[in-house]
């Protein structure tokens, strides 16, 4: 049984007129989150606002950049050079770091976002990529990734720390990948069966799959996506189920210590 684990949120993914997620209720509940680079999702002012939300309330900061997709919310699958993307991604998580800082944050983590983070779970090149622009601004940055995945392969071998994240509101397939968006039980609301889920991820280090098969799953780090319907119950369900269990919910430069400032 862990004792000790995060709850992030993926946040700041509003922009202009168009409203993402309920961040100011999920911010409460959580202990980091990932903020929208400005790729798939947020903006400038959002991205500010965000920050200055995540300090007031004691939440590790942390950059989620994506795939150049604002169309398509960042899950269209997309195909670029090893040096683009590398780019892409420096850019990304520059615009946060940046930010942050100017209001006394320190960059906590780095997750990247939709189509982006499942290709990146089996493909060396975009693992390659990620791992090279996060790297090229600190060896400090904690990067989440799926376990078993290139990505937590390349960041190792890199000397990055890395925090392996399970999804309590969303299904997964036998290998350990995410089930597809829109394909059946892709998608887990029920607030009760989202924290089940978390429970037996935390307490077991494993996950029953779409097909129901027992899928090993040893996590650091719990995501609710902010715009799964019900959010902020789900998160406020998977919290209260895991402290009554005396798991303690902490942010990720706590969780690894002394090698995080």
């Amino acid at each position: 049984m862990r004792g000790k684990v995060d709850l992030n949120a993926d946040m700041g993914e509003s922009f202009g007129a168009s409203r993402v997620g309920s961040d100011e209720e999920l911010v409460k509940m959580v202990s980091s989150a990932s903020l929208a680079c400005g790729f798939h999702g947020g903006d400038p002012v959002t991205l500010r606002k965000t920050v200055e939300m995540c300090k007031s309330n004691g939440v590790g900061v942390g950059a989620h950049p994506s795939f150049p997709d604002r169309e398509g919310f960042g899950r269209k699958e997309m195909e670029m050079s090893v040096e683009e993307l590398e780019a892409a991604v420096l850019y990304q998580v520059s615009a946060v770091k940046g930010v942050s800082e100017s209001l006394g944050v320190r960059l906590q983590h780095v997750k990247p976002h939709g189509a982006l983070y499942n290709m990146a779970w089996g493909r060396e090149d975009y693992a390659i990529a990620m791992v090279g622009a996060v790297s090229a601004i600190s060896m400090d940055l904690i990067l989440i990734a799926l376990p078993n995945s290139a990505v937590e392969r390349t960041a190792r071998k890199a000397g990055l720390v890395v925090a392996r994240e399970g999804f309590p509101d969303r299904g997964y397939l036998d290998d350990g990948s995410l089930a597809p968006r829109g394909s059946p039980f892709a998608l887990v609301t029920d607030p009760r069966a989202a924290a089940e889920r978390a429970s037996m991820m935390v307490s077991q280090g494993s996950v029953i799959s779409v097909t129901g098969r027992r899928v090993s799953l040893d996590v650091d780090t719990l995501c609710i996506h902010s715009d799964t319907p019900g959010a902020s119950a789900i998160a406020g369900e998977v919290r209260r189920r895991l402290k009554d269990e005396g798991v303690e919910i902490l942010p990720l430069r706590s969780l690894f210590g002394s090698r995080i400032p």
